[in-house]
This record gives C-alpha cells, sequence and structure tokens, in this order.
C-alpha cells in the first residue's frame, strides 16, 4: 500500500513499516534515517518524507483550547498530573473518561481528544503518565525514551488512580470508562483486567492484555485495529477467544487498509479520517451506552 501527494513525494508502506519500528522498538532515529534514505532515494528525499510520518505538533487542534463551550483545569491527584476537560455548563453530573495518551506522552493532540470527549457530555480527564519522571518532554524521542523506562506496575496503578479520580469528583455520575490510543490502548487492554471500578474501556490499536487475565475484566471493551498493522493484530484472535470463552461483552473492528495510528490527524501519512470518523462515533455510542 502507498500513499502520494499530488506534488509530494510517495510514501510506501515500507516506510511506515520503518517509522512503526523506529518508535516502537528501536527507538534509533539515526538508523531510521539511515533506512529511510535507501528507501527514499536520497537523503534530501527522506528528509522531506520523515516529517509526514510523524506526528506533527503545530498541527491544528479539531477543538482548540479557546472553545467556550469547554472548561479546562489542570490537576493533581496521588502522585499524577492531568488536564480535565469538561462542558461549561452542563445540566447536571456526567459519566467520566480518562483519555490514555501514546508513547509521546501528554501532549496538545492528547488534550485535543479530551476536549473532543468533552464535546461529547463527559469529564475527560488526560492524565500525563511521565509524571513521576518529571512530566512530558517537549522532544518525542525523549519522552518516548522515557515511556520506555516507565515502571509496568505502577504505571497500572496511576491508571487505576486516574479511574478512581474521576469517581471521587463530584461533578461525575460515578460511571468512568476510558479510551486509549497505541501505548495508551495496551494500558487500557491492562487496566480493564485489574479496575474493578472501570465500566468501559475503548482501545485504539493496542496490544491485547495477556489472556490469563481476562478473566478480571469487568469492562465492557470496544477495540479499533488498523488493517495494516501486522504487530498489533497478530495478537487480535487469541484476545477474541479468551474474551468470548470468559464471557466477556466486547466488539473488535478492524479498519481496512488504515495504518496504525490512524485515528491521530497530526500525522499526515497515516490519519485516515472516514476510518478515525466512524470509529469515534462508535467509541462514543459505546461509552454512552455502558457509562450509566
Amino acid at each position: 500500500m502507498t500513499s502520494q501527494d499530488k506534488n509530494g513525494p510517495q510514501i510506501t508502506q515500507a516506510m511506515i513499516d520503518a517509522y512503526d519500528d523506529f518508535t516502537h522498538r528501536t527507538l534509533d532515529r539515526r538508523g531510521f534515517m539511515e533506512k529511510l534514505t535507501v528507501l527514499a532515494g536520497s537523503a534530501a528525499a527522506a528528509a522531506v518524507i520523515a516529517p509526514m510520518l510523524a506526528a506533527s505538533p503545530a498541527a491544528a487542534s479539531i477543538v482548540p483550547d479557546t472553545d467556550a463551550r469547554i472548561a479546562q483545569e489542570s490537576v493533581t491527584y496521588g502522585e499524577m498530573k492531568g488536564y480535565v476537560a469538561r462542558p461549561k455548563s452542563p445540566a447536571g453530573a456526567l459519566p467520566g473518561v480518562v483519555i490514555i495518551h501514546e508513547n509521546r506522552g501528554l501532549n496538545e493532540h492528547t488534550r485535543d481528544v479530551a476536549r473532543r470527549m468533552a464535546l461529547e457530555g463527559f469529564i475527560a480527564l488526560a492524565p500525563d503518565f511521565l509524571t513521576p519522571s518529571g512530566g512530558t518532554p517537549v522532544n518525542e524521542d525523549e519522552a518516548r525514551a522515557l515511556i520506555g523506562k516507565l515502571d509496568a506496575a505502577r504505571t497500572l496503578a496511576n491508571a487505576q488512580t486516574s479511574v478512581d479520580y474521576l469517581l471521587a469528583r463530584t461533578d461525575t455520575v460515578k460511571a468512568v470508562g476510558a479510551v486509549g490510543f497505541c501505548w495508551g490502548g495496551a494500558l487500557v487492554n491492562r487496566l480493564a483486567t485489574k479496575s474493578p471500578n472501570l465500566k468501559a474501556g475503548v482501545a485504539y490499536y493496542g496490544s491485547q492484555a495477556p489472556v490469563a487475565d481476562v478473566p478480571g475484566i469487568k469492562a465492557a471493551l470496544l477495540l479499533h485495529y488498523a488493517g495494516q498493522d501486522d504487530r498489533i493484530n497478530a495478537g487480535i484472535e487469541a484476545y477474541r477467544k479468551a474474551l468470548t470463552d470468559a464471557g466477556k461483552t466486547f466488539e473488535i473492528h478492524i479498519y481496512d487498509g488504515v495504518q496504525h495510528a490512524f485515528n491521530n490527524d497530526t500525522s499526515e501519512a497515516r490519519y485516515n479520517k472516514a476510518a478515525a470518523d466512524l470509529a469515534w462515533g462508535r467509541t462514543v455510542a459505546w461509552l454512552k451506552k455502558y457509562l450509566v
């Protein structure tokens, strides 16, 4: 599969796979650029293509932080810091949703997703899971390196604390879900196996929880996968069987022909609006169905 801008370079599946390998396995930018140079045919072409594969921190928000319909606040709870977005004038208490970031940490894109969720009628908390490491740095490569060094048990405990924080707020209806993307999608799957208070979970292209832990899931799970994502998709069928055998409430959707991170509108090469819109509609409907 390839993509081509009318006035730009061709981006091949091999290039996308190389970027995925860099961001999720090696974290070796020099090695990635060397491989991309070979695939693109020149260093000059690779220099043009690399930013198209990456997420752009300068991309415009879908819901800007100036939106008058949104109330925003920075919060601290436990050892964590986070960003809360909620409707400015709700009619009453609302369900809570934890928005879990990719392996880039809590950036403006994730805050934007929280604001989108607020406009759907939820209290959205976007935690910074790098808080114990000093917070999310501006440099994405540094953020990815720090994510890789997080203690898994401590991170999972902080996810549970995030759910409990929303439950304790006076403006929630004591029903909390979680939505995560990539690294965050994997954390949603693992959180569901441990948190008795999580009522609904939505994982976008996240690795699956260990099948041995599936019986502990209480939440209704909605699982979104990209068709062109062999690394993550290798675990789908075993997870599907474990969820089915354990009698869990879940749905799996695979979006044909799209890439890992298809929901991230800041990534020019991988964002797919049709798939993102369909998945978002399903996500909101799922949360509204189960967060009651």
